[in-house]
Parts: C-alpha cells; structure tokens; sequence
C-alpha cells in the first residue's frame, strides 16, 4: 500500500495541512509510536490485532473447512466485524463459491437468499465471539431451521467461530462441529487477518498465506514517522484535516470489487475513533459511479471533507468497440481501464483544483498480498489516529448500548437501555 498525501497539503488545499505542521506532528507519531509497539509487544487489548500476520495459522483454517471445501455456495452469518472483513477479501477475489453474507435480519431478503441457494451444496459459517449476538444467532437459527425443512443435516455444512465459551461454543462441542477461536485481545473489526475473517476467504479457495504475507509486509513498515510509513502517514493526515475541519472523510474505491472494502473501513473507523465528541464521519462512495452522484457536493459543498481514493495500478482490461458515431470516435480508441484511469485522475485534478483535500491510497493490484497489506495498513492507520486524539480506539460503548436495548425489548433480561425506549419525544405528522 502506498499513499499520496500531496493534495492534501495547504499548498494545495483549504483545509490542508503544512509540511512543517506534519513535520511537527511527527513528534506526537513517534510517541505514538512507541506506545502502539509496547502495546503489541506485550499483546495488550486492541494492540493484539497488529500482531495477526504472525499469529494467524493458515493450516488450521483450512483444515476447519476441509468438510465443506467442495460448497458451490458460502453462508457467512455474521455482523459488522464479525461479516465485513470476509466479504471484502472474498468480493475483492474471482471464485467459483458463491459467498453470501447475512449480516442484517431483514425478513425477505434472508428467506429469498435460502429459497434460491442449492442448501446441499451450501456451506454455513457462523460468527460470533460471544456466542450471543442477536441478528446472528436469529439467523442462524432460521437458516439451521431451513436446512433441517429441506431434509439437509446442517452439522455436515457447519463451522463455527467463537470464543472459547458461550452458547455456539456449546452447540459446536455438543454435535462435533468444526471450530476455531476468536482470537483473545482482538475487537471484531480489527480481526479480518484472523479465522474471523479467514474461513470465507479458505472456502473460496484464496491463498491465506499470500494474505497475511502481504499483512507482514505493511507491519515492517511501521516506524517513528509518518514519511517512512503509507500507513502512519494516511492515519496521521487524517487526523491533522480533521482538526482543521475536515470532519467527514468519504472512501472511494475505484474497483468494483473493492467497493466492499469501503463499508469495512466505515465500521473501523467510525466505531473505533468516534469518542468523545471527536473523530471523521466515515462516507462510502464508490468511482466512477459516485462522480455522478457525489462529487457536486465534494468540490463545491461544504469545506468538511476529505476525499480518500483507493486507486490500483494494474488490472485486467478490455477494449472499447469503435463506433462510426462521430462524437464517440475517441471512445474506440481506448479501453474501459484507460477510461477509468481518466475519470479518476479528472476527478482528483478536478478536487485540486477547488482546493478540496484527497488522498490517494494506492495498490499495483488486486491479489491477496495487496489486500493483506490494504488491510493491515488501514487498520494501523486507525490505531495511530486513535492515539493522536487520545481515544479508547479498541472499545464501543455506545454500540453496546444498543444491544441492551435490543435484548431488553426482546425479553432477554431487565436493562435501563430498554426502559429508555419509551421515552422517545414525538412530533408525528401524519396524513
């Protein structure tokens, strides 16, 4: 991963930050610096999730999916942390698998998914560190219960990942499951290098160890100063725009299959750095397309954005047909990539120019070492930033919050949180 910082400068933009300011801020990331590495040295919580690239078994993994490496189709029930890091490493990758994730507990779209997928030929892989998280338990539930109506034994199809008690630890010990841990110390959106995010991607057939070689790399990067480091310099420039007022950092991938990606990046950086009344509003967008939807509102809205592009040198390519329409001449000269190629460069030229910050973060290509080190770096980003602000960057109070309100409503035990509902102000306007 490599990352480009130069229109995010004041040179160049309002907000933007100096080069001395960065170089002044280079003092807070070398302490930082040293925090993040004790924290990793002594496999402190969070911190942990750095350590990953050396920790994570490849065999161990394949091993768990070895019964079901055959599935035409993947059933990954999971949320947030638990979904997001599996599918963008297996929506960024070709494989004849079909994966599917059901990480939300909408009613029709769950049973259209079961009605159509071949379940004998479909493999189930249930997430949950607690064991208790409501959307994915349900859906498990409904999905074991379509399994078990289509006269298919779901234990044959099952792997479960948890934590090493609680009631899917239970259910894989009581029918023999295959099972791996959530890894200790790991919050679920900084675990997409280990079989949290891993199983998905062995299903498929994708090349784990490429993964976490890629992951190594990006950590051999680490070091005292954002102008050594894609990834300090990324999570070190984010922080600086944001304290300029710069408050919304919009995501956008350039590949189809690396759209994704920019929901995992929302959960991490929202849910880690939003404290305190600090930290960006993470917004997905995706190009070419979000040119013609978003880009109005970047280079001529509010100045309270950064535009961060995820770009690849490479790709695979195809040419575009000549035409004997003379205004679309130019068009056969060309290829869909090259077309690409120029809306992006058009559109961050064009953001320059108006003096709106952007970043570019760039990959030669899509493969599972690039992804690896994508992964890793942005999680690294996130980590320093957390430290720049000063934030718990590995906790989520307010998430849990609403999951005792949830639960409460349910009757799944007696929380505040839950009383809290009903107190709801309304101002209804009705027809």
């Amino acid at each position: 991963m490599n990352v480009d910082i130069g229109n995010a400068l004041s040179s160049v933009a309002s907000p933007g930050v100096s080069r001395e300011s960065l170089e002044r801020l280079d003092e807070q990331v070398a302490t930082a610096h040293e925090r993040i590495e004790t924290g990793m040295a002594n496999e402190e919580h969070g911190y942990e999730a750095l350590n990953l690239p050396e920790r994570t078994d490849p065999d161990e993994i394949r091993t768990a999916v070895d019964p079901v490496i055959d599935a035409e189709a993947l059933l990954t029930i999971g949320i947030g942390g638990s979904s997001l890091g599996a599918a963008t490493i297996t929506n960024a990758l070709e494989s004849d698998t079909e994966t599917v994730f059901l990480d939300n507990v909408d009613p029709e779209w769950v049973s259209s998914h079961l009605e159509r997928l071949p379940l004998a030929e479909t493999a189930i892989n249930v997430v949950s560190r607690s064991g208790t998280t409501a959307e994915t338990l349900a859906n498990f539930l409904v999905v074991r219960e379509a399994f078990e109506s289509a006269g298919v034994d779901w234990t044959e199809r099952t792997i479960v990942t948890t934590g090493d008690s609680g009631p899917l630890r239970d259910l894989a010990e009581r029918h023999g499951l295959p099972s791996l841990l959530v890894p200790d110390g790991v919050p679920g959106r900084f675990s997409a290098l280990s079989a949290v995010g891993m199983v998905a991607a062995a299903v498929c057939g994708h090349d784990l160890e490429a993964l976490l070689a890629g992951a190594a790399a990006e950590r051999e990067t680490l070091s005292g100063s954002l102008f050594d480091c894609p990834a300090y310099a990324y999570g070190a420039t984010t922080y600086a725009l944001d304290q300029r007022g710069a408050g919304i950092n919009a995501i956008m991938p350039y590949a189809e299959s690396l759209e994704t990606s920019a929901e995992w990046f929302a959960q991490l950086w929202a849910e880690s750095l939003g404290k305190d009344d600090l930290g960006q509003t993470p917004v997905r967008a995706l190009g070419v397309t979000d040119q013609h939807s978003q880009l109005q509102l970047y280079r001529a809205g509010p100045r309270d954005k950064l535009v961060t592009f995820v770009t690849t040198e490479e790709s695979a390519d195809r040419p575009i047909p000549t035409t004997d329409v003379e205004d679309l001449a130019y068009l056969g000269d060309a290829t869909l990539g090259e077309l690409r190629t120029a809306e992006f460069e058009a559109t961050e030229a064009s953001l320059a120019a108006t003096g709106r910050p952007n970043v570019r973060v760039e990959l030669e290509h899509i493969d599972e070492y690039e992804l690896g080190g994508l992964l890793y770096g942005m999680e690294a980003a996130c980590v320093l930033a957390g430290e720049l602000y000063g934030v718990n960057t590995f906790e989520q109070p307010a998430v849990e919050w609403a999951k005792k309100a949830t639960r409460g409503l349910l009757g799944g035990g007696d929380f505040a949180e839950a009383a809290a509902v009903a107190e709801k102000t309304e101002l209804r306007v009705e027809r």
